[in-house]
């Protein structure tokens, strides 16, 4: 059993309890996305929306992240753990048993960030480990550049080599047609082609961990958190593609 968190399961559902802050949920659990989208989304004012993002952001529900292109820009996404936090606070207090995983869908997932040198290729070795083989995973960029020393360093030490991973561009996967496109960075978002054909797209903005420059240290620990926060968005990916591809 994990360390409960809060809020408190009663706190929690109270607050989530709220048809707008649902509804801006369910937007954010599809993918990240700036004010002006949810706004367009929820057919409210904005100062209305951003009082309830704020409401969710305060209880740790929501994440909120600048723009790597324009830092007017904010993007918001969900806090995927505070959410497992709350669904364990709720089995415990209730002692519901453990429900097992659906069986994944057989689909080719690929993911785009503009180098393709460490976020993209972190997401694809954690979805291939993490679905233990079951979704196809690939990688590519925009502008593709060799993979990050530091990104095959934190992988190998949660286990997973991506030394032998290589980076690509896009181009090169068009080919393959994945089922479903993830871009990992706000650039890669911005500049992504239209594909051939229709396909599912959501966006995960994720901070470039290569932008941090101070140190090597602060770099390193800058590898540490993409990974980390990676590992739970795949988790949380995998959670919903039985939904998304019945």
């Amino acid at each position: 059993m994990g360390t409960i968190s809060s809020p408190s399961a009663l706190t929690g559902l109270r607050l989530l309890a709220d048809e707008t802050r649902w509804k801006l949920i369910t937007m954010l659990r599809d993918s990240d996305r700036p004010v002006h989208e949810l706004v367009a989304g929820i057919g409210l004012a904005q100062n209305l929306v951003s009082y309830h993002l704020n409401i969710l952001r305060q209880a740790g529900f929501i994440n909120m992240h600048r723009s790597d292109v324009d830092k007017r820009i904010i993007y918001y996404s969900l806090n995927l753990l505070a959410f497992t936090d709350l669904l364990e606070q709720i089995g415990y207090e209730l002692a519901l048993p453990n429900t097992l995983p659906p069986r994944l869908p057989s689909i080719k997932v690929a993911f785009l960030c503009r180098a393709n040198s460490a976020r993209s290729q972190m997401a694809e070795a954690w979805l291939r480990v993490l679905s233990g083989g079951q979704v196809q995973a690939m990688s590519a960029g925009t502008s593709p550049q060799p993979i990050h020393p530091l990104a095959v360093a934190v992988m190998k030490e949660v286990g997973i080599a991506i030394d032998q991973q290589i980076a690509k561009s896009i181009n090169a996967i068009i080919d393959q047609r994945p089922d479903l496109i993830v871009t990992v960075c706000d650039i890669a978002r911005e500049e992504c082609p239209v594909w051939p054909e229709p396909v599912r797209h959501i966006h995960w903005s994720i901070a470039d961990p290569a932008a941090v420059i101070d140190s090597y240290e602060q770099q390193y620990a800058a590898f540490i958190v993409a990974r980390d926060e990676l590992r739970e968005r795949i988790r949380g990916l995998l959670a919903i593609l039985p939904r998304w591809f019945a």
